[in-house]
């Protein structure tokens, strides 16, 4: 089986990208990160969804860019924004399908984490080079998503480029390919898509704010594009709720 290394945050992107990897018969190493966040509800998600969906390997790797702030996720004194008005516009623009690359580059919330993904997948790569794995699973999504200039095909393909300039494997003739089999879908067909494949739902966390538990608030942007999109799949929604 092919060897191949999937970002795995303990969310339903995550997951679901994860569970399609499984699938298309590679052999997955799952990465985490302890990068700061407000919560480890997430990571603890990740470990019990790596053993579930049966990881090889499971490497959480700590780097805490909380040295750098400049997020709602990694700085404490920058409020989660709930139930705003910018929210409910942005998601009600997603849900009808009017959200123009405009809107993309001006919507950017506070969530934001600067870099990364950048990051993320530069650490990704370089474990890919040690398990002389040339696939990389990431689970962004630029259809029903908070507008993150690092979920873009273009940021995608970018980073590929460059990936295969920088290792050894690729110049020596084993290229890396970044998949995002998420990327062109909607909130509602990844959740489809994943309980085809068996992905319990129940075990993600996506909430920005979830409690020591794991529960979610119900509020933030995470959690009401998590909502929406089971409601527009027809899929009950089982996550646990504060």
């Amino acid at each position: 089986m092919k060897k191949a290394v999937v970002l795995l945050s303990g969310g339903l992107d995550s997951t679901t990208c994860l569970a399609i990897a499984r699938d298309q018969g590679f052999s997955c190493y799952g990465i985490s990160f302890d990068y700061g966040q407000r919560h480890r509800s997430e990571l603890r998600a990740a470990q019990k969804i790596g053993e579930e969906l049966g990881l090889v390997e499971h490497k959480t790797i700590p780097i805490d860019l909380r040295a750098f702030g400049g997020s709602a996720l990694t700085d404490m004194s920058i409020d989660v924004p709930v139930d705003t008005d910018e929210i409910n516009a942005g998601t009600s623009r997603v849900a009808s399908g009017k959200v123009s690359e405009n809107d993309q580059e001006t919507l950017i919330p506070v969530t934001y984490v600067p870099a990364r993904n950048t990051i993320f997948l530069s650490l990704s790569l370089g474990y890919a080079e040690v398990l002389k794995a040339q696939d990389i699973f990431i689970g962004v999504n630029a259809v029903d998503y908070s507008g993150y200039p690092d979920c873009r095909p273009e940021f995608i393909q970018a980073f590929e480029k460059m990936a295969n300039l920088a290792i050894k494997t690729a110049v020596e003739g084993q290229e890396i390919c970044i998949h995002t089999p998420l990327i062109s879908l909607s909130k509602a067909d990844i959740i489809k898509q994943g309980i085809a494949l068996g992905v319990d739902y129940s075990l993600t966390v996506s909430c920005y704010k979830a409690d020591s538990l794991g529960h979610a608030c119900g509020h933030c942007e995470s959690c009401l594009l998590r909502q929406q999109g089971f409601k527009q799949a027809g899929i009950e929604d089982l996550t646990h709720y504060q």
